[in-house]
């Protein structure tokens, strides 16, 4: 779980040094925001114990060689000044310490052991202060084994260990395990997050995050201008559609759902319900003319029009009223598909209302292993579009068989162990907005922004979400809401209704919990 109150900003392993760089440059010693961070790490490993605790608590501190086990060793000394037991382990030599950690070191009067020796099995608590966010290698040899020992020991006694800026074997900037990592119950992290908090598997590892100010100003986020961010509704709130008094539904704009054969026309309204719970003024399903009686049955609210083929789907977008379209759920896969999609990615005549496109499943896997037609049809299109793979469509839609890609520079990194680095990259080849779907779903700009989403719940793995996810996308588009922060809205909107539901939550529920949600949003401000 992660903070409520997080700063937005993302920082790779790589942009947190240059903040403690500038900060140590503003006149901030790098021993005082050690002494910060030290400090947090010893409070919050106190706070865990506290259910427990008794004077001389038995610590196990386990430090590596750089700044990371020096924080460590600054929590060593204010625990045993709290009258803990502490054990501490360096996998070094004092001697081969450096700088701030060396100082730490010094300072410490207490014994100070190998790993192998550290008193792991009658502690309280450990600490893990051995490898920080910027680990660049797989971890082997006594780390290695210090921490299958660590884990070993939380999985037996049921003990917290306190990861100190990462778990350690987790790298800080793609969420990706270096070989083996601590699985922590309690990650305390300093001025910023990391992608990798927040990126899986890295998120599971990390347990509950303490985010903590240790002096470092925020000043120095000026020149460093990162583009990543938490996915939460201060990033976008700004911008997001609130009905006005004096407005009417054609000002909430016309959200065009187009709907597959009779066999599959329950993901188009799954995506007509998305659409319009999340403020279409108007929504129409686009229906093949064998599906319109099941439609018209189960329809109130939305409408229905006759669209057999990529002819009838143009005559109904030449209404440039119709300024969204959702095409995918449901809508088959084949050459049919993707010229429906060609027929709603038609470049606008000049004067007519813009309109953004939503593509999704069928839409996507249509044009597997030809990325390249699809991003011809995106930039022609002029408009915004936002395609909405899951990582199996992902690795489709980007296989490369013609070679197409191959002098493409963003092509090397769509095969990255980064979900962050291949949803920036697929972003920009397509030139649409691309929401990478899954517990840590991705949301990328062609112009390198992204954000990650931190809070969706295990039950949104269920069939028809994806779909509804959509048709929430296009119903933010339909409003003229800008697409990256529409996007983005949608995934927060999706996750924040899935918890107001809770277990046993079908894809049906998700519309219905929306308006919950809104009225907190809206009445509240961003919850």
């Amino acid at each position: 779980m992660l903070p409520h109150a997080t700063a937005l900003e993302l920082l790779t392993s790589a942009q947190m040094a240059e903040a403690d760089a500038a900060a140590i440059r503003s006149g901030i010693p790098g021993s005082v925001l050690m002494q910060h961070a030290g400090a947090a790490v010893a409070k919050s490993a106190l706070r865990l114990i506290a259910p427990l605790r008794l004077h001389g608590s038995r610590i196990a501190i386990f430090c590596g060689p750089g700044n990371n086990g020096g924080d460590g060793i600054v929590a060593a000394h204010h625990l045993k000044s709290e009258g803990c037991q502490v054990s501490l382990g360096l996998l070094s030599s004092r001697e081969e310490l450096r700088g701030d950690a060396a100082a730490a070191a010094q300072a410490w009067s207490g014994a100070i052991a190998s790993f192998e020796d550290v008193e792991l099995e009658d502690a309280d608590l450990a600490i893990a202060a051995i490898f920080g966010a910027g680990l660049s290698r797989d971890i082997e040899g006594a780390a290695r084994a210090a921490i299958a020992r660590l884990n070993d020991w939380k999985r037996r006694t049921g003990r917290p260990i306190v990861a100190v800026d990462i778990p350690s074997g987790i790298d800080g900037t793609s969420g990706q395990i270096r070989g083996i990592a601590v699985e922590a119950t309690q990650t305390v992290t300093f001025f910023r997050l990391k992608p990798g908090h927040l990126l899986l598997p890295g998120r599971i590892y990390c347990g509950d995050v303490a985010l903590i100010d240790i002096g470092i100003p925020e000043a120095v986020l000026g020149p460093i201008a990162p583009k990543t961010f938490v996915n939460r509704p201060k990033l976008w709130s700004e911008v997001f559609p609130r009905p006005r008094l004096d407005g009417h539904k054609y000002g909430r704009g016309h959200a065009l759902i187009v709907s597959g054969p009779l066999v599959s026309t329950g993901a188009a309204r799954l995506a007509a319900r998305g659409a319009l719970r999340s403020g279409a003024g108007l929504v129409t399903v686009a229906t093949p003319r064998e599906a319109l009686a099941v439609h018209a049955a189960a329809l109130t609210a939305v409408m229905t029009r006759i669209c057999d083929d990529p002819e009838e789907l143009a005559k109904l977008l030449a209404d440039s009223r119709k300024n969204a379209v959702v095409m995918g759920p449901g809508l088959g896969v084949g050459a049919e598909t993707r010229a429906m999609a060609a027929a709603a990615l038609k470049p606008q005549k000049a004067g007519d209302q813009p309109r953004a496109v939503v593509l999704d499943a069928d839409a996507l896997t249509s044009f597997a292993g030809n990325p390249v037609q699809l991003g011809d049809l995106v930039r022609n299109f002029g408009g915004s579009v936002v395609v909405t793979p899951h990582d199996g469509e992902f690795a489709r839609l980007f296989e490369d068989k013609a070679g197409a890609l191959r002098d493409r520079p963003e092509a090397v990194a769509l095969g990255s162990s980064s979900k962050l680095e291949r949803a920036r990259a697929g972003a920009s080849l397509l030139g649409a907005f691309m929401v990478l779907k899954g517990a840590d779903t991705v949301v990328a700009s062609p112009d390198g922004r992204a954000a990650i989403a931190c809070d969706a719940p295990p039950w949104l793995a269920t069939a028809g979400s994806g779909d509804v996810l959509a048709g929430i996308i296009g119903g933010l588009l339909a409003q003229s809401m800008p697409a990256f922060e529409a996007a983005c809205a949608a995934v927060w909107l999706h996750g924040a209704a899935a918890r107001e539901f809770g277990p046993g939550l079908i894809s049906e529920d998700l519309p219905e919990a929306l308006p919950a949600v809104l009225r907190r949003f809206i009445d509240a401000g961003a919850v």
